[in-house]
């Protein structure tokens, strides 16, 4: 039967729960997700559907099911679901369906890098391809990223984090190394293009990749 969890009206579901979930309030949401992470990692809980939240102090597992009571867009044109009782997850760091998601081994990562870039790195599109749900994307573009030191192995750390370091991860509409959404990459899925919308976003938003791994660290996301 369905548990009740510490989790004030959040509802975990097991194998056995299927006849008691019921649908979600949006249409066309899924009745349950199940938390897409990263084995023993877990994401955090909101208390709305906006990046200007705050979270609750919770974490729910990778691996873990949930009933989804609503949905939401933020500003930013992502996508969260409330748990209940406006408790909110970012629905790229989520999967359709009960128990849809092996937990030892998260969709569409690989194994984590440990070792930071080069201070220095001239990424090259000219190899690069990453499909699309209508066609294979390549660009002849280059990029050189300058960020050395702390800022090198902070942002490898958030690439590990986020794909496991590949340029070809997907998560719905969540794209590549550092996981940014498709309409942030304009249809340039080419590492170039990748590295230096990463860069263009974390400066943008936090001013440092070490400030980007710190907020990271604290929310489960950046």
């Amino acid at each position: 039967m369905a548990a009740g969890m510490a989790l004030a009206g959040l509802v975990a579901l097991t194998t056995t729960t299927n006849k008691e979930v019921h649908a979600a309030t949006t249409a066309n949401d899924p009745e349950v997700v199940t938390v897409n992470f990263v084995p023993n990692y877990g994401i955090a809980v909101w208390n709305h559907a906006n990046t200007l939240s705050h979270t609750t102090g919770q974490y729910l597992k990778h691996a873990t099911s949930w009933k989804v009571i609503d949905s939401a867009y933020d500003a930013q044109g992502n996508k969260w679901y409330d748990l209940g009782k406006d408790q909110w997850v970012m629905a790229k760091y989520v999967r359709a369906g009960l128990n849809s998601v092996d937990p030892n081994t998260a969709f569409d990562y690989v194994a984590p890098q440990t070792q930071a870039p080069a201070n220095t790195s001239n990424y090259s599109s000219q190899t690069t391809t990453a499909n699309t749900s209508s066609a294979t994307t390549t660009s002849t573009s280059s990029y050189t990223s300058n960020v050395s030191g702390s800022e090198a192995a902070a942002k490898a750390w958030i690439a590990g984090r986020e794909s496991g370091g590949s340029y070809t991860a997907r998560n719905g509409q969540y794209v590549g190394k550092y996981q940014l959404s498709a309409s942030y990459l304009n249809g340039d899925y080419s590492a170039a293009n990748q590295e230096r919308v990463a860069d263009n976003y974390v400066k943008s938003r936090y001013g440092s990749w070490t400030a980007a791994q710190s907020f990271w660290q604290a929310n489960g996301w950046y």
